[in-house]
């Protein structure tokens, strides 16, 4: 009988370190129609379905508008159930604003439910540009469920630098203010509550990546034209959201000490690695998770692009 009670309490405290541990994307309410739904601010996994990054919904009395589809179909069904969580309202749009991954390869768990999916037409360009190497990626992140990921675009993407949407009640401005992260990145805008939803022009949290498909120079500039907006809620790609001035001290200001201290290196001639080197250290940007490991590559990736020329 012991032997019996002591299993039982095995799987008792079994069950409660595994749910301990489970992971969730969290649901923030920024204004009176907008959420945030806040992924994991480290690496992506099996278990956080590689929603290591940040989606966002509207909620109207005609439906929802999702904001980011995830990665795979049981990140897009957790994201759901998130959804349902603040609302009845059935998610009746999904608007991609990037190219990566975990931003819009659930649509089409969405798609076989009826939802609209809407993007730029340059955002899906970009989606197709990169998809293979997202997929191979998330194989090795989510071994044999990434066998279940289909790639769904936009039916009628949208042509042009920005589209103006009626979505249900909500009148919004989807816009491509310059590359940035990715190319063809977009952000949604909505006026009425100042909220800016910016996917990955804008980290929280922690430091940004500077690829060779970056843009270091112009998605310094896509930053200016967000910061034009003024916006009072800022929903970005990674991390928590909040207001502008969280956005200027983790991302901006750090796209701005980039583009002016690694091309004023540039402009001196000073060679690639005697620059990584004297700006090895950055304090005003320590606090952001990844720092150590991101922002030395970030340097050259930099130096390269601006002594390039191309950017």
């Amino acid at each position: 009988m012991r032997v019996i009670q002591r299993v039982i309490l095995l799987a008792l405290l079994l069950g409660w370190s595994l749910s301990a541990y489970a992971f969730t994307l969290l649901v923030e309410q920024v204004s009176d129609r907008a959420y945030a739904l806040v992924g994991d601010i480290g690496l992506r996994t099996a278990e956080n379905h590689a929603l290591n990054n940040t989606l966002g919904f509207l909620v109207t009395e005609e439906g929802v508008v999702l904001v980011g589809s995830g990665a795979d179909p049981g990140g897009a069904q957790h994201i759901e159930q998130q959804v349902a969580s603040v609302t009845d309202q059935p998610i009746r749009w999904v608007v991609n604003l990037g190219a990566q991954d975990h931003h819009w390869l659930g649509n089409h768990y969405f798609a076989e439910r009826g939802v609209e999916i809407i993007a730029l037409e340059r955002t899906v360009t970009a989606q197709q540009a990169h998809v293979d190497n997202h997929l191979l990626r998330l194989h090795e992140v989510l071994g044999s469920a990434a066998a279940a990921v289909t790639p769904y675009y936009a039916p009628e993407p949208l042509a042009g630098e920005a589209a103006e949407l009626t979505l249900g009640a909500l009148e919004l401005r989807l816009l491509w203010p310059g590359d940035g992260h990715f190319p063809g990145d977009a952000l949604l805008w909505y006026a009425p509550e100042r909220v800016a939803l910016v996917g990955d022009f804008v980290f929280h949290d922690r430091i940004p990546g500077i690829h060779p498909f970056s843009n270091v120079s112009r998605w310094h500039a896509a930053f200016q034209q967000i910061a034009a907006l003024q916006p009072d809620h800022i929903i970005p790609g990674h991390g928590h959201p909040g207001d502008l001035e969280r956005s200027m001290r983790d991302t901006g200001a750090y796209l701005a000490w980039l583009v002016e201290e690694v091309g004023a290196a540039v402009a001196d001639w000073q060679e690639l690695d005697a620059t990584v080197e004297q700006l090895a250290d950055a304090p005003a940007f320590e606090h952001l998770q990844y720092y150590r490991e991101w922002h030395r590559r970030n340097v050259h990736q930099s130096y390269l692009q601006l002594e390039s020329g191309r950017f």
